[in-house]
Protein backbone atom coordinates (compact mmCIF):
# COMPACT_ATOMS: atom_id res chain seq x y z
CA UNK A 1 0.00 0.00 0.00
CA UNK A 2 1.33 3.48 -0.88
CA UNK A 3 0.89 6.02 2.13
CA UNK A 4 -0.30 9.44 1.68
CA UNK A 5 1.47 9.77 5.08
CA UNK A 6 3.31 7.21 6.29
CA UNK A 7 4.55 6.54 9.90
CA UNK A 8 8.26 7.42 8.84
CA UNK A 9 10.65 8.45 6.03
CA UNK A 10 14.21 8.38 5.26
CA UNK A 11 16.15 11.02 6.14
CA UNK A 12 18.07 11.15 3.13
CA UNK A 13 19.49 12.88 0.02
CA UNK A 14 22.76 12.82 -2.25
CA UNK A 15 24.96 12.95 0.92
CA UNK A 16 24.09 9.37 1.97
CA UNK A 17 24.28 8.40 -1.80
CA UNK A 18 27.94 9.86 -1.99
CA UNK A 19 28.98 8.28 1.28
CA UNK A 20 27.92 4.44 0.03
CA UNK A 21 29.52 5.15 -3.35
CA UNK A 22 32.88 6.62 -1.44
CA UNK A 23 32.91 2.95 0.24
CA UNK A 24 31.88 0.83 -3.20
CA UNK A 25 34.91 2.30 -4.79
CA UNK A 26 37.10 1.21 -1.74
CA UNK A 27 36.35 -2.39 -2.31
CA UNK A 28 36.48 -2.64 1.65
CA UNK A 29 33.16 -3.56 2.58
CA UNK A 30 33.51 -5.46 5.85
CA UNK A 31 34.33 -3.52 9.54
CA UNK A 32 37.17 -1.19 8.78
CA UNK A 33 38.36 2.21 8.38
CA UNK A 34 35.00 4.07 7.68
CA UNK A 35 33.71 2.21 11.24
CA UNK A 36 36.75 3.32 13.43
CA UNK A 37 36.02 7.03 12.13
CA UNK A 38 31.59 6.24 12.56
CA UNK A 39 33.42 5.20 16.44
CA UNK A 40 35.05 7.97 16.91
CA UNK A 41 32.54 10.39 15.52
CA UNK A 42 29.99 8.82 18.12
CA UNK A 43 31.96 8.45 21.17
CA UNK A 44 32.99 12.60 20.83
CA UNK A 45 28.81 13.31 20.33
CA UNK A 46 28.16 11.71 23.27
CA UNK A 47 30.82 14.06 25.66
CA UNK A 48 33.86 13.00 27.12
CA UNK A 49 35.91 9.65 27.77
CA UNK A 50 33.37 7.52 26.08
CA UNK A 51 34.14 4.38 23.98
CA UNK A 52 32.05 3.30 21.26
CA UNK A 53 31.86 -0.33 19.52
CA UNK A 54 29.54 -0.29 16.18
CA UNK A 55 27.86 -3.37 16.02
CA UNK A 56 25.43 -5.22 13.50
CA UNK A 57 21.94 -3.86 15.14
CA UNK A 58 20.84 -2.32 18.14
CA UNK A 59 19.96 -5.94 19.82
CA UNK A 60 23.22 -6.72 19.52
CA UNK A 61 24.39 -4.15 21.24
CA UNK A 62 21.92 -5.16 24.06
CA UNK A 63 23.23 -8.70 23.99
CA UNK A 64 26.73 -7.76 24.08
CA UNK A 65 26.16 -5.64 27.29
CA UNK A 66 24.19 -8.50 29.34
CA UNK A 67 27.09 -10.87 28.06
CA UNK A 68 29.59 -9.17 29.56
CA UNK A 69 27.68 -10.14 33.08
CA UNK A 70 28.02 -13.65 33.06
CA UNK A 71 24.45 -14.22 34.00
CA UNK A 72 23.59 -17.21 35.37
CA UNK A 73 19.76 -19.21 36.06
CA UNK A 74 18.20 -17.43 39.42
CA UNK A 75 19.79 -13.83 37.87
CA UNK A 76 17.32 -11.37 37.32
CA UNK A 77 17.17 -7.97 35.01
CA UNK A 78 14.92 -5.42 35.68
CA UNK A 79 13.68 -3.57 32.05
CA UNK A 80 10.64 -1.63 32.10
CA UNK A 81 7.07 -2.99 31.02
CA UNK A 82 7.11 -0.73 28.32
CA UNK A 83 9.80 -1.34 26.04
CA UNK A 84 10.34 -3.35 22.73
CA UNK A 85 10.87 -7.68 23.12
CA UNK A 86 14.59 -7.42 22.46
CA UNK A 87 15.49 -6.11 26.26
CA UNK A 88 13.10 -9.29 27.53
CA UNK A 89 14.90 -11.73 24.43
CA UNK A 90 18.74 -10.63 25.59
CA UNK A 91 17.97 -11.13 28.67
CA UNK A 92 16.52 -14.88 28.16
CA UNK A 93 18.91 -15.79 25.89
CA UNK A 94 21.47 -14.69 28.25
CA UNK A 95 20.26 -16.72 31.01
CA UNK A 96 18.58 -14.73 33.12
CA UNK A 97 15.02 -13.70 34.36
CA UNK A 98 13.56 -10.41 32.86
CA UNK A 99 11.43 -8.55 35.32
CA UNK A 100 8.91 -6.11 34.55
CA UNK A 101 8.64 -2.57 36.30
CA UNK A 102 5.91 -0.41 35.66
CA UNK A 103 5.80 2.68 33.78
CA UNK A 104 5.76 5.86 35.85
CA UNK A 105 1.99 7.28 35.05
CA UNK A 106 0.11 7.99 32.56
CA UNK A 107 1.93 11.06 31.76
CA UNK A 108 5.55 9.74 32.22
CA UNK A 109 5.51 6.46 30.66
CA UNK A 110 9.27 6.03 31.31
CA UNK A 111 10.08 3.35 34.24
CA UNK A 112 9.24 4.02 38.05
CA UNK A 113 12.04 4.13 40.62
CA UNK A 114 9.57 3.03 43.01
CA UNK A 115 8.66 0.33 41.04
CA UNK A 116 12.19 -0.77 40.48
CA UNK A 117 12.42 -0.92 44.27
CA UNK A 118 9.33 -3.04 44.16
CA UNK A 119 10.79 -5.59 42.17
CA UNK A 120 14.42 -5.74 43.34
CA UNK A 121 15.60 -8.60 45.22
CA UNK A 122 18.69 -10.39 45.58
CA UNK A 123 19.15 -11.94 42.69
CA UNK A 124 18.75 -8.94 40.70
CA UNK A 125 21.88 -8.26 38.99
CA UNK A 126 20.86 -5.52 36.74
CA UNK A 127 18.60 -2.57 35.70
CA UNK A 128 18.00 -1.61 31.68
CA UNK A 129 16.35 1.90 31.47
CA UNK A 130 14.67 3.02 28.31
CA UNK A 131 14.22 6.53 27.14
CA UNK A 132 10.98 6.05 25.66
CA UNK A 133 9.66 8.06 22.98
CA UNK A 134 13.17 10.04 22.61
CA UNK A 135 12.02 11.70 25.81
CA UNK A 136 14.84 10.87 28.80
CA UNK A 137 13.92 9.13 31.97
CA UNK A 138 13.60 12.03 34.80
CA UNK A 139 14.55 9.70 37.20
CA UNK A 140 17.40 8.34 35.65
CA UNK A 141 19.99 9.92 38.37
CA UNK A 142 18.67 8.44 41.02
CA UNK A 143 18.24 5.04 39.94
CA UNK A 144 22.19 5.02 38.80
CA UNK A 145 22.52 6.02 42.29
CA UNK A 146 20.48 2.98 43.51
CA UNK A 147 22.64 0.92 40.97
CA UNK A 148 25.91 1.83 42.42
CA UNK A 149 24.38 1.49 45.95
CA UNK A 150 23.50 -1.69 45.39
CA UNK A 151 25.85 -3.17 43.14
CA UNK A 152 24.14 -3.21 39.92
CA UNK A 153 24.26 -2.96 36.44
CA UNK A 154 23.02 0.00 34.65
CA UNK A 155 22.15 -0.29 30.88
CA UNK A 156 20.65 2.27 28.93
CA UNK A 157 18.41 1.45 26.00
CA UNK A 158 18.98 4.41 23.86
CA UNK A 159 17.07 3.22 20.71
CA UNK A 160 14.67 6.52 20.65
CA UNK A 161 16.65 8.64 22.28
CA UNK A 162 20.44 9.36 20.39
CA UNK A 163 20.62 13.70 20.64
CA UNK A 164 18.52 13.57 23.88
CA UNK A 165 20.52 14.90 27.34
CA UNK A 166 18.98 15.83 30.87
CA UNK A 167 20.60 17.28 33.71
CA UNK A 168 23.56 18.29 30.90
CA UNK A 169 24.23 14.93 29.89
CA UNK A 170 24.17 12.88 26.81
CA UNK A 171 21.10 9.49 27.32
CA UNK A 172 23.66 6.43 27.15
CA UNK A 173 26.14 8.51 29.59
CA UNK A 174 24.32 7.98 32.86
CA UNK A 175 24.88 4.10 33.00
CA UNK A 176 27.56 1.58 32.72
CA UNK A 177 26.83 0.84 29.21
CA UNK A 178 24.35 2.73 26.17
CA UNK A 179 22.55 0.62 23.52
CA UNK A 180 21.70 2.46 20.52
CA UNK A 181 19.71 1.18 17.24
CA UNK A 182 20.33 2.35 13.65
CA UNK A 183 17.35 0.38 12.27
CA UNK A 184 15.08 2.21 9.17
CA UNK A 185 12.85 4.28 11.39
CA UNK A 186 15.36 5.46 13.91
CA UNK A 187 16.02 9.03 14.16
CA UNK A 188 19.73 7.40 13.00
CA UNK A 189 18.70 5.44 10.23
CA UNK A 190 20.93 3.21 8.13
CA UNK A 191 19.35 -0.10 7.66
CA UNK A 192 20.44 -2.70 10.22
CA UNK A 193 23.52 -1.53 12.92
CA UNK A 194 23.40 -0.14 16.33
CA UNK A 195 26.09 1.28 18.72
CA UNK A 196 27.12 -0.35 22.36
CA UNK A 197 28.83 2.76 24.44
CA UNK A 198 30.61 2.34 27.98
CA UNK A 199 32.73 4.63 30.06
CA UNK A 200 34.89 1.97 31.27
CA UNK A 201 37.68 0.74 29.23
CA UNK A 202 37.80 -2.51 30.43
CA UNK A 203 34.48 -2.98 29.73
CA UNK A 204 35.25 -1.72 25.76
CA UNK A 205 38.14 -3.86 25.28
CA UNK A 206 35.21 -7.11 26.32
CA UNK A 207 32.71 -5.89 24.22
CA UNK A 208 35.29 -5.31 21.75
CA UNK A 209 36.82 -8.63 21.38
CA UNK A 210 33.01 -10.78 21.61
CA UNK A 211 31.89 -8.59 18.88
CA UNK A 212 34.49 -10.42 16.24
CA UNK A 213 34.37 -13.61 17.52
CA UNK A 214 36.80 -12.78 20.39
CA UNK A 215 39.69 -12.46 18.10
CA UNK A 216 43.37 -10.44 18.89
CA UNK A 217 43.13 -8.97 15.49
CA UNK A 218 40.70 -8.23 12.60
CA UNK A 219 40.58 -8.21 9.06
CA UNK A 220 41.72 -5.12 8.23
CA UNK A 221 44.75 -5.40 10.44
CA UNK A 222 45.38 -8.84 8.49
CA UNK A 223 45.09 -6.57 4.78
CA UNK A 224 46.90 -3.87 6.55
CA UNK A 225 50.03 -6.31 7.23
CA UNK A 226 49.86 -5.22 10.72
CA UNK A 227 49.13 -8.90 11.59
CA UNK A 228 49.21 -12.57 9.61
CA UNK A 229 47.34 -14.92 12.30
CA UNK A 230 45.10 -14.10 15.70
CA UNK A 231 44.21 -15.68 18.84
CA UNK A 232 40.82 -16.05 20.18
CA UNK A 233 40.98 -14.01 23.82
CA UNK A 234 36.86 -14.29 24.64
CA UNK A 235 33.95 -16.56 23.02
CA UNK A 236 32.43 -14.17 20.90
CA UNK A 237 29.87 -13.67 18.16
CA UNK A 238 29.97 -12.12 14.94
CA UNK A 239 28.08 -8.62 15.55
CA UNK A 240 30.26 -6.68 13.14
CA UNK A 241 28.74 -3.83 11.26
CA UNK A 242 29.56 -3.23 7.58
CA UNK A 243 31.39 -0.23 6.13
CA UNK A 244 28.41 0.85 3.97
CA UNK A 245 25.95 1.31 6.91
CA UNK A 246 29.10 2.89 9.00
CA UNK A 247 29.22 5.45 6.36
CA UNK A 248 25.51 5.86 6.38
CA UNK A 249 25.77 6.37 10.12
CA UNK A 250 28.06 9.58 10.08
CA UNK A 251 25.97 11.14 7.56
CA UNK A 252 23.07 10.65 9.81
CA UNK A 253 24.63 11.72 12.82
CA UNK A 254 25.84 14.81 11.29
CA UNK A 255 22.51 15.59 10.52
CA UNK A 256 20.92 14.92 13.77
CA UNK A 257 20.77 17.70 15.95
CA UNK A 258 19.07 19.63 12.76
CA UNK A 259 16.67 16.72 12.45
CA UNK A 260 15.38 16.52 15.72
CA UNK A 261 14.51 19.93 15.74
CA UNK A 262 12.32 19.13 13.12
CA UNK A 263 10.90 16.42 14.94
CA UNK A 264 10.34 18.81 17.86
CA UNK A 265 8.21 21.81 15.94
CA UNK A 266 6.32 18.92 14.61
CA UNK A 267 5.33 17.68 17.70
CA UNK A 268 4.44 20.76 19.11
CA UNK A 269 2.10 21.51 16.34
CA UNK A 270 0.24 17.98 17.05
CA UNK A 271 -0.01 18.96 20.99
CA UNK A 272 -0.94 22.51 19.79
CA UNK A 273 -3.91 20.81 17.67
CA UNK A 274 -4.72 17.86 19.84
CA UNK A 275 -4.63 19.49 22.96
CA UNK A 276 -8.72 20.69 23.54
CA UNK A 277 -9.61 16.87 22.16
CA UNK A 278 -10.12 13.63 24.95
CA UNK A 279 -6.68 12.35 23.70
CA UNK A 280 -3.60 12.08 26.22
CA UNK A 281 -0.10 13.07 25.29
CA UNK A 282 2.42 11.83 27.31
CA UNK A 283 5.43 13.65 28.33
CA UNK A 284 4.05 17.20 27.92
CA UNK A 285 5.56 17.73 31.60
CA UNK A 286 9.33 17.69 31.73
CA UNK A 287 12.20 18.67 33.45
CA UNK A 288 13.78 22.28 32.05
CA UNK A 289 16.95 20.36 31.49
CA UNK A 290 15.10 17.50 29.37
CA UNK A 291 15.71 17.70 25.74
CA UNK A 292 14.39 15.07 23.87
CA UNK A 293 14.96 13.54 20.63
CA UNK A 294 11.43 13.51 19.56
CA UNK A 295 11.86 9.67 18.05
CA UNK A 296 7.97 9.00 17.49
CA UNK A 297 4.60 10.77 18.58
CA UNK A 298 2.35 8.36 20.95
CA UNK A 299 -0.50 9.84 21.99
CA UNK A 300 -3.22 7.61 24.68
CA UNK A 301 -6.73 7.24 23.20
CA UNK A 302 -9.56 7.19 25.81
CA UNK A 303 -11.09 3.95 27.17
CA UNK A 304 -14.11 4.82 25.15
CA UNK A 305 -12.50 4.36 21.64
CA UNK A 306 -11.93 1.21 19.68
CA UNK A 307 -7.63 1.83 18.70
CA UNK A 308 -8.42 -0.91 16.14
CA UNK A 309 -11.37 1.26 14.74
CA UNK A 310 -9.56 4.17 14.58
CA UNK A 311 -6.14 2.76 12.83
CA UNK A 312 -8.54 1.62 10.39
CA UNK A 313 -9.95 5.43 9.74
CA UNK A 314 -6.87 6.65 9.83
CA UNK A 315 -5.77 4.33 6.88
CA UNK A 316 -8.70 4.39 4.70
CA UNK A 317 -7.26 8.21 4.77
CA UNK A 318 -4.15 6.81 3.86
CA UNK A 319 -2.37 7.81 7.19
CA UNK A 320 0.07 5.01 8.54
CA UNK A 321 -0.63 4.48 12.56
CA UNK A 322 1.22 2.39 14.77
CA UNK A 323 1.51 0.58 18.14
CA UNK A 324 4.52 0.95 20.49
CA UNK A 325 4.36 -1.63 22.40
CA UNK A 326 2.17 -4.83 22.86
CA UNK A 327 2.31 -5.95 26.36
CA UNK A 328 5.09 -8.86 27.19
CA UNK A 329 1.82 -11.14 28.89
CA UNK A 330 -0.44 -11.07 25.21
CA UNK A 331 3.68 -12.97 23.42
CA UNK A 332 3.47 -16.59 22.87
CA UNK A 333 6.64 -16.92 23.77
CA UNK A 334 6.17 -15.48 27.24
CA UNK A 335 2.56 -16.30 28.20
CA UNK A 336 2.51 -17.13 31.82
CA UNK A 337 5.45 -15.44 33.18
CA UNK A 338 4.08 -11.67 33.34
CA UNK A 339 1.01 -10.17 34.59
CA UNK A 340 -0.79 -7.12 33.85
CA UNK A 341 -1.71 -6.46 37.25
CA UNK A 342 2.23 -6.35 38.33
CA UNK A 343 2.50 -3.49 35.68
CA UNK A 344 -0.97 -1.30 36.31
CA UNK A 345 -0.35 1.77 34.21
CA UNK A 346 1.64 0.01 31.72
CA UNK A 347 -1.36 -2.26 30.72
CA UNK A 348 -3.33 1.38 30.63
CA UNK A 349 -0.75 2.66 28.03
CA UNK A 350 -0.76 -1.03 26.08
CA UNK A 351 -4.07 -0.87 26.03
CA UNK A 352 -5.22 2.52 24.66
CA UNK A 353 -1.50 3.89 22.89
CA UNK A 354 -1.65 4.67 19.09
CA UNK A 355 1.52 5.97 17.22
CA UNK A 356 1.14 8.96 14.76
CA UNK A 357 3.41 9.72 11.94
CA UNK A 358 6.56 11.79 12.77
CA UNK A 359 9.14 12.18 10.89
CA UNK A 360 11.93 15.75 9.60
CA UNK A 361 10.83 15.59 6.05
CA UNK A 362 6.62 16.19 6.92
CA UNK A 363 5.08 19.44 6.71
CA UNK A 364 2.98 21.37 9.11
CA UNK A 365 0.22 21.10 6.94
CA UNK A 366 0.85 17.00 7.03
CA UNK A 367 0.35 17.31 10.67
CA UNK A 368 -2.83 19.31 10.29
CA UNK A 369 -3.95 16.69 8.07
CA UNK A 370 -3.66 13.78 10.47
CA UNK A 371 -4.75 15.38 13.64
CA UNK A 372 -7.86 16.50 11.86
CA UNK A 373 -8.41 12.87 10.61
CA UNK A 374 -7.79 11.26 13.94
CA UNK A 375 -10.36 14.32 15.60
CA UNK A 376 -13.31 12.60 13.60
CA UNK A 377 -12.33 9.24 14.19
CA UNK A 378 -12.69 8.76 17.51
Amino acid sequence: MTWKIPLFKLNYDQEEEKAVKKVLSSEWLTMGEETISFEEYFSSFLGKNIYSVAVSSGTASMHLALMSLNLKKKDEVIIPALTFVSDANTVSICGGTPILADSKSSEDWNVSLNSIKEKFSKNTKAIIVVHFAGYPCSEIKEISQFCKKNNLTLIEDVAHAPGASIFGKKCGTFGDYGSFSFFSNKNIAVGEGGMITTKNKRLYKKVKFIRSHGMSSLTLDRHKGRSFSYDVLHIGLNYRIDEIRSALGRVQLRKLNKANIKRKLLTERYIKNLGNSEILIPFTKQPKSSISSYHIMPILLSENSSRESVMKKLKKNGIQSSIHYPPFWNFSAYKGKFSQKDSPNTAKICQNELTLPLYPSMKLDDVDYVSEVLINSI
